[in-house]
């Protein structure tokens, strides 16, 4: 089988043998494409068209032909629709021909979205070589994990050879340090013939700050209207704006059409300044909903710090209107606060009433639903969630963002008692909520997950200062010499230690993280995903047990099943706790049937229960 997703930009192969190349460069006044030939160039006009279009089709490149756009005579730059870089973002781009891949997983239709338990990966630092052809080799121990859906980290062609992969310059390139296109196909159709969807994380609020040439030949891509922490706006909603909005739009397809991505995670979308009607997420969700049609399960997800809820509403029939889910900061903090005691930085917003504000998470959402941030400066935060499933709330206790945005990269295991860490991982894996892994944590990794990246050596430095001085609002680092300790993002040893270290497999400690988390999974998979197929007729409610640890959390099912979480998430013993009459489907080890029967929950214990 054949897939191939036709822009109107790029460098596009055609039926004939030709290959049709088209830029939008509105201040260029002559445009031309370089082909690299042998021990030379040649140098080809693109004949102007309307609305700053310049287009070439051409016998003179083929499948493989390495080639740059030349501007006004004066400058060499990539495709900025590159399908692929050989030689980094400020080499040539190379024509790709996409029907060349032979796909075999036709009669995949990805899985929908309630059976969703995911396993975010930085393909760079997951497997010692860091390519996408070794992703394939740890791909039956994720389904023994039981993940049924593996996140990848942007892999859009960034600058060096190593970055989280939000510095990308050219979207519609996987990075060459990770492979060739055709690597990443081929990854993505195993997993799809072990039932695993693949979804990936894609940045359309910034581009990186090396090797982005749009300024030069297209400043109609940005505006200073509009200010996000990377400077300029994208141009979403000004003059000239659809061609811009044109690029991103089609930029989500071909991953889905092209590369049968499963789904889509939207980065920081709070930054993507639009003011205009209908709003670019508005836009992008009903394009891709109208272009894949209703035969494939395919999912969109955002990370929002606004927590606007509006974009996850259902249709009167239950279904996806736009976006199924969105990464549930509130649940992390909140999770965090009461397994670390840690309260710095955003951690303050949830250092007040921890339980309450963990019970609203695991019930409602968000727990930001128009309140106070006394964080942000006294701003609302959040609109409410009524109606919503539970499922369109991704709940961690670890990923990138959260393990990678400490100063040293510290995983959760490092920094907070063992027995509040299980009590945490029982309570979000078996919540309705989707949950979400980081990469390692299934096995108790100690390694870090550092901030790293491969800048030309003049921004390096500036980088380095501005990942140091982030820190300054918190406590530990107010004094500028310990902020000098925080690793160089730019050293090579610091993405060394970002690598996961799959040898801590061997030691029992490090097993017996891993059986905790199959276990539950598989408890997930056996005992809350059946209910969750008409998920938003879920009636959920929480109680606080008043001056202590306790909680108790229900939901009840549309079939009529009731499900029933009790935990003492405190470090002292509680008593007179109501169990439920109903199964108990897991109990921390530390509770027994007699002290249950009791009322009697031990520190940091966990129990759930399914009443029929």
């Amino acid at each position: 089988m054949k897939r191939r997703h036709n822009m109107p930009f790029g460098a596009e192969c055609r039926d004939d043998g030709s290959v049709r190349f088209r830029l939008w460069a509105p201040s260029a006044k002559r445009v031309e494409v370089s082909l690299a030939a042998a021990n030379r160039s040649v140098n080809l006009p693109l004949k102007q068209i309307d609305d700053g279009w310049f287009e070439l089709v051409t016998d003179a490149a083929q499948s493989g032909t390495q080639y740059r756009f030349r501007i006004d005579d004066a400058q060499n730059v990539p495709d900025p629709a590159s399908r692929f870089q050989p030689r980094d973002v400020h080499g040539p781009s190379e024509v790709i021909d996409p029907e060349a891949f032979d796909w075999q997983d036709a009669d995949w239709k990805g899985r929908p979205w309630e059976e969703a338990a995911i396993y975010e990966v930085h393909v760079g630092a997951f497997t010692p070589s860091g390519k996408f052809s070794s992703l394939c080799n740890r791909l039956d121990y994720l389904v023994d994990l039981g993940i049924t859906a593996i996140e990848l980290m942007p892999v859009a062609d960034f600058p060096g050879r190593r970055n989280w992969g939000y510095d990308g310059v050219l979207p519609f390139a996987p990075d060459s340090s990770y492979g060739r296109p055709e690597d990443l196909k081929r990854f993505i159709q195993l997993a799809h013939a072990r039932g695993i969807m693949v979804l990936l994380d894609v940045v359309y609020n910034h581009f990186g700050p090396e090797g982005n040439y749009l300024n030069s030949y297209a400043p109609q891509f940005f505006t200073n209207r509009h200010r996000t922490p990377w400077g300029n706006a994208i141009n979403f909603d000004g003059p000239e704006s659809r061609a811009v909005r044109d690029f991103f739009i089609h930029n989500a397809v071909y991953w889905l059409d092209e590369y049968h991505f499963d789904g889509l995670r939207l980065d920081a979308v709070h930054a993507i300044m639009d003011d205009s009607t209908p709003h670019f997420l508005t836009e992008l969700a009903e394009t891709v909903r109208n272009v894949v049609g209703s035969d494939r399960r395919v999912h969109l997800i955002l990370e929002n710090e606004l927590n606007q809820a509006h974009y996850l509403q259902l249709t009167e029939e239950c279904k996806t209107k736009a976006y199924n889910a969105q990464w549930n900061d509130d649940i992390h903090h909140v999770l965090h606060v009461l397994v670390t005691g840690e309260k710095d930085g955003y951690y303050s917003d949830y250092s007040s009433h921890p339980l309450a504000r963990l019970g609203r998470c695991l019930c409602e959402g968000f727990d930001y639903q128009g309140e106070i941030s006394l964080y942000r400066n006294g701003q609302r935060r959040g609109e409410r969630t009524i109606g919503l499933p539970p499922s369109a709330f991704i709940s961690f206790l670890q990923n990138h963002d959260q393990v990678g945005n400490r100063a040293f990269g510290e995983r959760i295991t490092t920094i907070g008692d063992a027995r509040a860490v299980r009590a945490a991982i029982a309570i979000f894996l078996l919540a309705p909520s989707s949950p979400l892994l980081f990469m390692g944590e299934e096995f108790g990794v100690e390694t870090p997950f550092l901030f790293f990246c491969d800048f030309e050596k003049s921004l390096a430095p500036a980088v380095a200062a501005g990942r140091r001085n982030e820190f300054a609002r918190f406590a530990r680092f107010n004094d500028p010499s310990a902020r000098e300790g925080i690793p160089d993002p730019s050293a090579p040893t610091t993405f060394k230690a970002s690598k996961l270290d799959w040898h801590d497999l061997a030691h029992p400690r490090h097993q017996e993280w891993l059986i905790l988390y199959r276990n539950l999974l598989k408890l997930r998979f056996q005992h809350i995903v059946p209910g969750l197929s008409r998920g938003c007729d879920v009636k959920a409610g929480y109680e606080v047990y008043e001056d202590s640890s306790g909680l108790t959390s229900h939901w009840q099912f549309p079939d009529g099943s009731k499900l029933t979480l009790v935990a003492n998430l405190g470090a002292n013993t509680l008593t007179g706790v109501t169990i439920p009459e109903a199964q108990m489907i897991y109990a921390s080890d530390e509770v027994s049937d007699t002290t249950l029967k009791k009322g009697i929950l031990p520190p940091w214990s966990v129990v759930w229960f399914l009443e029929s």
